[in-house]
């Protein structure tokens, strides 16, 4: 009799985290080079449009 499977449901998915792997450690350097990224791909300008546009659509719509 196996006791394997009933041992795997009991593990947390917190133990499953702390068991990979990091290759690059630098966080705030990796959201750094991601908001450069938003910024310079032009994607600031679709979220602001996105916003203006939802906004005045929730305008017209709201009673």
């Amino acid at each position: 009799m196996s006791y394997l499977p009933e041992l795997n449901s009991q593990i947390s998915i917190d133990w499953l985290v702390l068991a990979q792997n990091v290759t690059d450690p630098d966080v705030l350097g990796q959201m750094q080079r991601a908001f450069n990224n938003f910024i310079q791909s032009g994607q600031v300008w679709a979220f602001g449009i996105g916003l203006v546009v939802g906004y005045v659509f929730r305008g017209m719509t709201s009673f």
